[in-house]
């Protein structure tokens, strides 16, 4: 029965022609598998449906060959060839009960066509944003013209697919219709550049393009990004972002409403922790049209929804990364199981898996990108085979989901935790500046197991082997996690650093225990180039405030935290030190220590510099904690190792472990049968 509070989220809107049946909307977002798997893309989305999504949407789709984002995998709808493909999903998400939408791009400079050689697209002469081979050409008018005929014959191509919502797409700084509005871009002296009315033209042509091919069956979505957060430098919600609503504000079936670019859209909980941190830019939209608008912002809570919905901020609450975290959130809310919502922590893993041209995947839903290759349901779980007894030692990320879904099966589950609390390294983590959404991952799976009559959690239980063997379980999972090097060995040198023990030595785990230095300087050795050593970098430097204690970053990189480019973070990270007074030493690995300083080494010349250092935190390499293993795997003990301890990664990665080996307890599996896998066609054109 749904609260009557919540009832409001459930009444059907009409956007043009077609009618949803709730207020949730799954707005646009890539996943990694678009044009190239799309059997992949298509269960994905029909889980979302399934899971009470009123709309659920494809990410971007490619109009035509010159808007190539090879080597990233989104949709493309170029010719009929696209079609089947497209009606895959479209057939899935209808049969469960949803609409389908489409966004239509071309993405003008920011396509350097890669795959199809075509000299790529943009409103002026300017180089092209991804790729860094070649420079777009400015379009002609010829160009313009033909570039409209293709986006009406895309629309068409959707409506044929079975779409019912077909986007116009000017956002994230990704298209070529958000080109022609910036003036920062827009270098044009005919009717398309110059005044705000000329460089919104494109757009008005291209929303009654649509509207005047398809308008009578499918609706017309507008997607706008309506702000730059750059200030005076770029376009601004309250000047040129509402003066465009205004122009166009009857025009289009649907507003749907962000800021920009993808970096701002998408901002990491660890430097914007509020939910609906978009609304101060968007919340205007909804009073300069009556058509129905959606705007995003992590939102999760069912109060803040409802009463944006009563208030009149938004007809439609959209959502891209809290329906990953959780595609059933809508049902939970209408069920009245608002507690069992997994909400989004906001960490980017989903967003790193696009940068990297892989599938999707989520660190609160290890299911995710799942649902096809594997056969997942991120609520469905098979029931057990035959009764037994599991004992998962260690209820970290990797222990705490497996013992959870292991429940869920039917076994019975006693987990054990030689900590005062469970959560491992999500804990440890979740107390440094900025991250306290992860410990999200703990509570919602620590909540689940309370309720399971059928497991038992000890804490301060540490067992050894014999212990093991004595508890007489019928399996033994053991998740026992990892531990930071302190000699300085990592992804640069296989040589520990010499004189480190000259040093005060300071661990991550140091550090997240709230252990700080007494003196400085301190530096943070930075060999892991992930994402930690900047994370303790900053916490330090904001524990360290109003001292005197010099901070230096050290890593062998070109950047502080490289891998943070996937998750849309890394510069952000590296203002954030700067800012501190944190100081930066790039492409430099930490060779040597003296009592006061470390010896640093030039990682193209070689050329040795010191620095002056007292207290080190080296963040480098972990060692899996596989004793146990190694003592009970040779005995007559079935054991199995997952997670970090058995191959340190991210949080997800962990969590993702866990869940297999609780799927696959007991489960038959073929020798490289892990998963299926989408093979292209040989059939000739």
């Amino acid at each position: 029965m749904t609260d009557d509070r919540y009832n409001i989220l459930f009444e059907p809107v009409r956007i043009g022609p077609v009618t949803t049946k709730n207020r949730f909307y799954q707005v646009p977002h890539c996943c990694g598998m678009g044009h190239l798997r799309p059997q992949a893309h298509a269960a994905m989305r029909e889980v979302k449906a399934q899971g009470g999504w009123g709309v659920v949407s494809t990410e971007e789709a490619e109009i035509h060959p010159s808007s190539d984002l090879s080597p990233y995998a989104e949709q493309r709808i170029w010719d009929e060839k696209d079609i089947p493909a497209l009606r895959l999903m479209t057939d899935k998400v209808h049969n469960a009960g949803a609409l389908a939408a489409i966004e239509l791009a071309h993405n003008g400079s920011h396509a350097a066509n890669l795959y199809t050689r075509i000299a790529p697209l943009g409103v002026s002469d300017m180089a092209t944003d991804i790729g860094f081979t070649k420079q777009a050409r400015g379009v002609n008018k010829k160009d313009i013209k033909q570039f409209r005929q293709w986006h009406r014959a895309a629309a068409l191509r959707a409506c044929e697919a079975g779409f019912d919502i077909v986007y116009v797409y000017a956002g994230h700084g990704m298209t070529l219709t958000q080109q022609f509005l910036l003036p920062e871009l827009n270098q044009r002296t005919d009717e398309y550049g110059g005044s705000l009315e000329n460089r919104v033209r494109l757009i008005r042509e291209l929303i009654e393009d649509t509207k005047d091919a398809i308008g009578d069956r499918c609706a017309v979505a507008f997607r706008f990004a309506v702000d730059e957060i750059k200030g005076s430098d770029g376009l601004q919600a309250q000047e040129e972002g509402r003066a465009v609503v205004e122009m166009l504000a009857e025009l289009p079936d649907l507003w749907d409403v962000n800021v920009s670019d993808w970096s701002n859209d998408s901002m990491t909980t660890r430097f914007q922790p509020d939910e609906g941190y978009q609304l101060p830019y968007t919340e205007f939209v909804k009073s300069v049209t009556t058509k129905p608008v959606v705007s995003v912002g992590k939102f999760t809570s069912p109060d803040l929804m409802a009463s944006l919905i009563k208030k009149g901020v938004l007809d439609l609450i959209g959502a891209a990364r809290p329906s990953i975290a959780d595609p059933f959130l809508p049902n939970k809310i209408k069920e009245n199981r608002i507690e069992e919502i997994r909400e989004c922590i906001g960490c980017n893993i989903c967003v790193a898996s696009d940068n990297l041209g892989v599938s999707i995947r989520c660190t609160q839903n290890p299911t995710m990108g799942e649902e096809w290759r594997r056969g997942w349901h991120p609520e469905i779980i098979p029931l057990k085979r035959a009764p037994a007894s599991v004992l998962v030692v260690g209820a970290g990320p990797a222990g705490l989901e497996c013992a959870l879904q292991l429940a869920k099966r039917g076994y019975e589950v006693t987990v054990s935790e030689a900590g005062s609390e469970p959560g491992g390294r999500v804990v440890a983590e979740s107390a440094l500046k900025g991250l306290a959404a992860w410990k999200r991952v703990i509570d919602i799976r620590v909540h689940q197991l309370k309720q399971l009559a059928n497991v038992s959690l000890y804490t301060d239980s540490k067992l050894n082997s014999a212990e093991i063997r004595e508890f007489a379980a019928n399996h033994v999972v053991l998740a026992t996690g990892s531990q930071w090097r302190t000699d300085g060995v990592g992804r640069s040198s296989r040589e520990p650093v010499k004189g480190i023990a000259s040093l005060n030595v300071l661990s991550p785990e140091d550090i997240m225990q709230g252990k700080l230095p007494e003196h400085g300087p301190l530096v943070v050795y930075d060999d892991d180039q992930v994402y930690l050593a900047g994370v303790l970098a900053d916490h330090v430097a904001a524990g360290m405030s109003g001292t005197t204690v010099d901070i230096h970053f050290v890593t062998p990189a070109s950047m502080v935290s490289p891998w943070t480019e996937h998750t849309l973070e890394q510069q952000r990270i590296q203002k954030s030190l700067l800012d501190a007074g944190v100081s930066i030493h790039t492409n430099q690995r930490v060779v040597a220590a003296t009592g006061s300083e470390v010896t640093l080494c030039c990682t193209y010349t070689g050329n040795l510099t010191s620095l002056p250092c007292s207290t080190l935190v080296p963040v480098t390499e972990r060692i899996p904690e596989s004793e146990l293993y190694d003592e009970l795997v040779s005995g007559d003990v079935s054991v199995e190792l997952i997670g970090d301890a058995l191959a340190p990664g991210l949080i997800a990665d962990a969590v993702f472990a866990g869940h297999l080996a609780a799927r696959e307890f007991q489960q038959e599996k073929a020798d490289g049968a892990e998963y299926r896998r989408e093979m292209p066609s040989l059939a000739q054109d």
